[in-house]
């Protein structure tokens, strides 16, 4: 060891004798290793809080830093610890170098280190060995080029960058939220001197394995810094009542499937900066996993919440946890293809507001129907005769989507999706009726579009998170329509236990219970939920009413305290009655009503809004009009089938308000709503 600084203090003297030329160019002809160290690729939120890291190709984690992302206290202690002349040298300290070796030769051990600051940055550039003095000469040349070639700032960059902090960790970022799980910007003393004392001995310190030995090291750098005047002995006693940590906390992974879509989207970037709030995201990730905590281990939920006016994505659930279980909570369900069950028919209605097909109270018919064998049915496999527009979109029939979908054609509705900036999958590629009621491939993201659309007043604007606000797209729908589907749907009743706000929303399912939805709307905020299984197993008595839309709530809740007012109507909407409108949009009409018979059905008794008395249990019911035999329903459910006389007494359940409708047999059918009392 003697024998070493010997040598190193007579090379040291022997390069100040060669001259001053000399020796300049010798420092000037360093091959530098590069200075720039490859670092995590970072996804930040829209206030740059970071959401997750990756690592560096080599495994590690490194992230980008700079001098002021750190706590001036922590700087202090390294400088005071490890270079106290740091500011006044030029990369080797030759009052340290011969402190060193005095105190080498003297107790024949290495009492201190000479090499400054500058001189580890060498050694961790190059990641050369510290022992041996060819190592050490290589690393004062290559500490006097850097002298040359950065400011100090820079230097100390680099050391905040690359100092090691055992296993994968390097650089005060990483191991500021490895070890206490928040970013270096405010240090308490004894964090700062923690993390100034693990780069000495970074295997043989490090608090998760080793925390006495962690505690002496920042017992050290306590005494220095007293000593130096960073801290006051108060403080240093206070620090040193602090526990070590004893674990490595993991690095942040908040909207891991939107982070792991962005970085694949665009590798090169170091960088990148999401529209999501991290808060918001947090709170949602939390309710996702809630939301399926009591539905077996295969339930999976997916959440998106965008904000309708910029097309921001504030928040982007892709499942209930990012980890590889039964849910398959990898699989990023925002972007998965699935069948969307009820939720166009919104679209569905308002383009047919729009091609005058039908207005919300327009009187359309519920009722068996066959379009060349295609002959589909409610989800209640009832019927509810004639009903307003309003009513059918409110209770989501399926025939009245389907009977303005036939009209219209299905390529309409198709074309709707595309103005929408959406690319449906059809099965085979063969539009068909059924891409009314979910015949067609959609992912979560899309939806959430569809309806921001809606909520803007008809007009598309795509959803972004990164970058700057787009382009509005193409018109959906007139701005009248589309206010007329948020009144609508702003009609319908919250899910038990929800605030009784005025949400336009709308619930799905697909065919097979496989696919639960809940999509809504705000004056500002736009949010849609699915619910099932990634695999795409169906789960027997899902419904997106009883299971979607509790979600849906509790996720606007989450959003914000309260909601935001829906707009008023524009100038050109018609707000009247049934009796009002113009005659042609009094009763949808379908392409095949000029060849029905005139002779509709029609319920003469009890009329439309009487009070009638109940005769034992039942009433007296009469029709006139359409063709036997007959069936009767007492608010969608069957009382009386194939029934030929036109006059019969329907026994009924109870009393109150009641809707009777009447079937013939062809299909055709009538109503009338009253109240039952009791004589």
């Amino acid at each position: 060891m003697r024998a070493r600084w010997f040598f190193l203090i007579a090379a040291v003297l022997w390069l100040a004798a060669v001259g001053r030329d000399r020796f300049d160019a010798w420092v000037a002809a360093t091959d530098l290793p590069p200075l720039v160290p490859a670092t995590s690729v970072e996804v930040v939120d829209r206030n740059g809080k970071l959401l997750r890291p990756y690592q560096v190709a080599d495994g590690r984690w490194r992230l980008a830093v700079d001098g002021e992302q750190v706590d001036p206290q922590f700087l202090a202690m390294l400088v005071a610890y490890e270079d106290g002349r740091f500011y006044d040298h030029h990369g080797v300290d030759p009052v340290a170098l011969l402190r060193a070796a005095g105190q080498a030769l003297r107790y024949g051990h290495v009492v201190s280190g000479g090499s400054t600051l500058t001189m580890q940055v060498a050694r961790l550039l190059e990641n050369s060995g510290t022992g041996k003095v060819g190592g050490k000469l290589r690393q004062m040349r290559v500490a006097l080029a850097l002298e040359r070639r950065l400011t100090k700032a820079q230097i100390l960059n680099l050391y905040l960058y690359l100092a090691p902090y055992g296993g994968n960790l390097e650089g005060i970022r990483a191991a500021s939220l490895a070890y206490f799980g928040k970013e270096p910007r405010r240090l308490t003393p004894a964090e700062a001197a923690l993390l100034v004392a693990i780069p000495q001995a970074p295997e043989s310190r490090r608090p998760d394995r080793f925390p006495a030995k962690a505690g002496s090291g920042r017992a050290r750098v306590l005494a220095r810094a007293v000593a130096e005047g960073v801290i006051d002995a108060d403080q240093s006693e206070a620090a040193k009542t602090e526990p070590v940590p004893n674990a490595r906390l993991p690095f942040p992974a908040i909207a891991p499937h939107l982070a792991d879509r962005v970085r694949a989207a665009d590798p090169t970037a170091g960088r990148i900066m999401l529209t999501v709030d991290a808060g918001l995201q947090a709170r949602l990730e939390e309710l996702a996993a809630e939301a399926v905590a009591d539905k077996g281990d295969q339930m999976q939920v997916a959440v998106v919440v965008a904000d309708h006016r910029s097309g921001e994505v504030l928040a982007s659930v892709g499942s209930a946890g990012y980890q590889a279980d039964a849910r398959q909570g990898f699989v990023d369900m925002t972007m998965a293809l699935r069948s969307p069950g009820s939720t166009l028919k919104p679209l569905i209605y308002a383009l047919a507001f729009d091609q005058g097909l039908a207005h919300p109270e327009t009187l359309i018919d519920d009722q068996p129907i066959n379009f060349d064998g295609y002959a589909p049915t409610n989800f209640d496999r009832t019927w509810h005769g004639t009903i307003r527009v309003r009513e059918a979109l409110q209770e989501s029939l399926n025939i009245p989507a389907v009977l303005l979908t036939e009209a219209m054609g299905p390529s309409a509705l198709l074309a709707g999706l595309r103005r929408a900036g959406i690319e449906p999958v059809i099965p085979g590629n063969q539009p068909g009726l059924a891409v009314a009621l979910g015949g067609v491939g959609v992912t979560l993201t899309d939806l959430v579009q569809l309806y921001a659309s809606l909520a803007r007043g008809g007009v598309a604007l795509p959803l972004h998170w990164t970058g700057e606000e787009g382009d509005e797209g193409q018109r959906v729908v007139s701005d009248v329509a589309a206010w007329e589907i948020g009144d609508i749907l702003s009609g319908l009743a919250p899910p038990p236990g929800a605030p009784a706000n005025r949400l336009a929303y709308k619930t799905g399912t697909s065919y097979g219970n496989r696919d639960a939805w809940a999509i809504g709307f705000d004056g500002e905020t736009v949010i849609g939920v699915w619910m099932g299984r990634a695999d795409g197993t169906p789960v027997p008595g899902i419904f997106g009413a009883d299971l979607a839309a509790p979600v849906l709530f509790q996720a606007f809740n989450r959003v914000k305290p309260a909601f935001t007012p829906l707009p008023p109507p524009p100038p050109a909407t018609l707000l009247v009655s049934n009796a009002q409108l113009p005659a042609p949009l009094q009763r949808f009409r379908n392409r095949h009503a000029a060849f029905e018979a005139a002779d509709a059905p029609q319920v003469t008794f009890p009329p439309d809004g009487a009070a009638v008395e109940l005769v034992g249990d039942a009433v007296k019911v009469r029709v006139t009009g359409g063709t036997a035999p007959f069936t009767w329903l007492a608010d969608g459910l069957p009382i009386l089938i194939a029934d030929r006389e036109r006059e019969a007494m329907l026994t009924l359940p109870g009393t109150g308000f009641i809707t009777l409708s009447v079937i013939d047999a062809s299909g055709r059918s009538a109503r009338t709503s009253v109240e039952v009392i009791r004589p």
